[in-house]
């Protein structure tokens, strides 16, 4: 069994005590936590999850770091837990973290951009954003993207079946769920709740977020199933990468112990590579 969270900063206002019981009480519920965390090693929020982990010395708590916005975050912790119910274990949901985050198209239509720090400003850009009334459409993954918010101007989308989900209410969101939901061959338009950490990670509280995701839990088994898969030479969980994300044991350079080196001698470890999806129909 598997629980998937995702922390915000939000959290951090609850006493260190109060996540270690939290944590426990999940692994003890569940036997294996994967937590999806930010990017930055000194994030207050990836910090307190590594100090809750070194607390319980669990190995079975994953900690995940990805360069994502809230929103897709959130959408990826959706899709984890829906795949948790199928025969995965947990060290292949933790690895498929990574490699469904690809799969992810996540950005915002922005009043501003004067504090925006995840995709690069120009400073022409900079200038327009001190107009009031103007909107700039955002995309920070899989590829960055800034213009101004436009009906011809559409930041590239993925070339498979998605659906939008939008969150936020600070601006009219006419231009997504519009041009970019027509552009991107939207099949379902999904309205959510603004994560916590939005206004901080886009630097503004006038926005509204938006990701396309795949909804269908049997494509997103088929693209993890597709991906080779190992076994952890150090605690035996099946792992799919290089990594086993719960104990941190590189496949090629740890020396497997005995109870596994016998069964696992000489075999050869890739990186997941991302599977190809079949273009949408137009």
């Amino acid at each position: 069994m598997l629980d998937v969270i995702t922390v915000t900063t939000d959290d951090l206002a609850l006493p260190l005590e109060e996540h270690v019981t939290r944590i426990a009480s999940a692994l003890d519920a569940h036997g294996h936590v994967v937590a999806l965390a930010p990017p930055e090693p000194d994030d207050p929020v990836r910090r307190r999850l590594h100090t809750v982990r070194s607390a319980l010395e669990a190995d079975r708590l994953a900690i995940v770091p990805l360069t994502l916005p809230p929103l897709a975050r959130a959408l990826l912790g959706e899709q984890l837990r829906q795949l948790a119910g199928t025969d995965l274990g947990p060290g292949v949901l933790a690895g498929a973290a990574r490699l469904l985050s690809y799969y992810l198209h996540s950005g915002a239509l922005l009043g501003s951009v004067a504090k925006l720090d995840r995709v690069p400003v120009g400073v022409g850009t900079h200038v327009k954003s001190l107009v009031p009334g103007r909107h700039f459409a955002v995309l920070a993954h899989p590829e960055p993207y800034l213009g101004e918010a436009e009906p011809t101007a559409i930041p590239p989308g993925p070339g498979y079946q998605t659906q939008l989900a939008v969150a936020g209410k600070g601006l009219d969101p006419g231009w997504i769920t519009g041009p970019l939901a027509a552009a991107w061959h939207s099949q379902h338009l999904r309205e959510v709740p603004l994560p916590p950490d939005s206004a901080r990670w886009w630097g503004t509280a006038k926005l509204v977020e938006f990701t396309a995701y795949i909804a269908d839990v049997g494509m997103l088994y088929q693209l993890v199933t597709s991906v080779r898969r190992d076994t952890c030479t150090w605690c035996g969980l099946e792992v799919i990468g290089d990594q086993c994300l719960f104990c941190a044991t590189r496949l090629a350079e740890r020396q497997a112990p005995a109870k596994h080196a016998a069964d696992h001698r000489g075999r050869s470890v890739e990186t997941p590579r991302r599977p190809q999806l079949e273009p949408h129909k137009r």
